[in-house]
């Protein structure tokens, strides 16, 4: 088994305030998620799809699969992706995060590479960035214990492990704008990243 070969892709959720499954996204006319996953094989050797619907993404990756304590939010996705990966820290990000940053990537990489960290997230003030960071394989049985007793907070799962933080100041060297923890939670957000793009 690997350190860091793997990257997997969070696509569940209910997108309500967007107003259509968020899996779905274009830029372009280009499935935001063709865009992802080539951006990732920089980087990545194997790329995993945590996913509700895998029929839409047959041949798209290299495992399509879905959570297997279902109902339970984001953290489902990450027990999946941990159970399915090849490699023991294993990159996380949600479908609807366009900017990736690959030099960051590498950034977080060289920070654990050596420490015995069960995750790497970045901080933002007083809030953390649970997506664009690394988990590691020996969170598995926590988070499976963490669901089971029906506590869904990533905060809450962290708070109990050891993790190490990125500050902003550093992610900021990378990031002066925050756009690599970017989301599009909603169509003014979808739009709004359009412009930007339309306007570069």
């Amino acid at each position: 088994m690997g350190n860091f070969g793997t990257a997997v892709i969070l696509a569940g959720g209910k997108s309500a305030r967007m107003g259509f499954d968020k899996q779905f996204i274009k830029i372009n006319e280009r499935r935001l998620m063709d865009s992802l996953i080539s951006k990732l094989r920089q980087e990545f050797d194997e790329i995993i799809i945590v996913t509700n619907k895998p029929e839409y993404y047959q041949g798209l990756s290299d495992k399509i699969i879905s959570d297997i304590i279902v109902g339970k939010g984001p953290l489902s996705g990450i027990h999946a992706g941990l159970n399915e990966s090849s490699n023991e820290l294993v990159y996380f990000i949600a479908c609807d995060m366009p900017n990736i940053n690959i030099e960051y990537i590498r950034y977080m990489k060289e920070r654990i590479r050596n420490l015995d960290a069960c995750a790497c997230i970045t901080r933002f003030g007083n809030w953390i960035e649970p997506f664009n960071a690394f988990y590691s394989k020996k969170l598995k049985k926590k988070i499976e214990e963490h669901l089971l007793n029906n506590r869904r907070s990533i905060n809450s799962l962290l708070d109990k492990v050891e993790v190490h933080y990125i500050r902003e100041e550093d992610a900021r060297k990378y990031s002066p704008n925050w756009d690599m923890f970017l989301n599009l939670n909603t169509k003014e957000d979808l739009n709004d990243y359009l412009n930007n793009i339309v306007n570069k």
